[in-house]
């Protein structure tokens, strides 16, 4: 019998322009928002398909910036099936009062976008800024996860928030996005390993992993059971992406069930549920 699974990274889309105006950082909207949005009755549609019973929202940034009303309120609608992470311009004078504001709208986790499909694949350099530290100091007050949106490029920078802020909890979305096509044992990830001794840190493996562990000598086998000898299991978590990784939602889930099949039974359900529920408690 399957694994039950939560997904920790799926998108929503409003129809609705006048309630829900788009704002995109990097001033254009991508693609997948605008070709195939999925709203809040769309996501649990897809959900319900797949046999996933709880996801979380991440604030779509590339259409919505860091407006976060619509996933505040499709998880407020229905906390059953939804937690939520929200965006936010961490280096505003404000940065504190945006953040309680969204928190009290029922979000859990925060998302810090550095790169993007809007931003021709620039990685802002902005991460570490001493500006943002009264946001990083606010995250671990509050007890929410920071997720990242990042280049391997920006692993040096996250080496400093680590040191500066042990008690911060750090997801690398999409690891990263870290070069695998070497394969064993991943020399050109060697600083993505090298974060391992931060035991606040944590990889969310997506489509975008599976992908680039399919790129010359690397598969989803060998990068996974090395992830998972150097980082454990329960500080890996997986999302689906979906719908900006295009497929449906259950095909997304079947893909990550076969790049984790090797691992152990174990492994596999800290990777597809109990990571996620140490790190978003309302997932439980």
């Amino acid at each position: 019998m399957a694994l039950k699974a939560i997904d920790t990274h799926c998108h929503v889309i409003s129809t609705d322009l006048k309630r829900y105006p788009r704002a995109p950082i990097g001033g254009r909207q991508s693609d997948w928002s605008r070709e195939r949005p999925v709203d809040t009755a769309q996501m649990i549609a897809a959900m319900d398909a797949a046999g996933i019973a709880k996801s979380v929202l991440v604030q779509a940034s590339t259409c919505y910036g860091h407006d976060n009303s619509y996933v505040a309120d499709a998880t407020a609608a229905h906390p059953d099936r939804f937690a939520a992470v929200f965006s936010a311009d961490v280096l505003a004078p404000d940065a504190r009062a945006v953040m309680t504001s969204w928190i009290d709208r029922g979000f859990t986790g925060i998302r810090l976008f550095t790169t993007g499909s809007t931003m021709a694949g620039q990685q802002l350099g902005w991460l570490d800024d001493p500006k943002s530290f009264p946001a990083w100091d606010y995250a671990i007050e509050a007890n929410i996860p920071v997720c990242l949106q990042m280049t391997a490029a920006a692993i040096p920078q996250v080496v400093t928030l680590l040191e500066r802020f042990p008690r911060a909890r750090v997801i690398l979305d999409h690891c990263a996005r870290p070069a695998l096509e070497d394969g064993p044992p991943y020399r050109a990830a060697q600083s993505l390993w090298a974060l391992a001794k931060y035991p606040n840190l944590y990889l969310k493996a997506t489509p975008h992993t599976f992908h680039a562990a399919r790129q010359g000598k690397a598969s989803p086998e060998t990068f996974f059971r090395q992830a998972v000898a150097t980082f454990g299991a329960e500080r890996i978590l997986w999302g689906s992406n979906f719908p900006a990784h295009e497929g449906p939602l259950a095909a997304l889930l079947a893909e990550a069930r076969q790049c984790f099949a090797a691992l152990s039974e174990v492994d596999r359900d800290w990777i597809f549920a109990r990571t996620a529920q140490a790190l978003y408690p309302s997932l439980g």
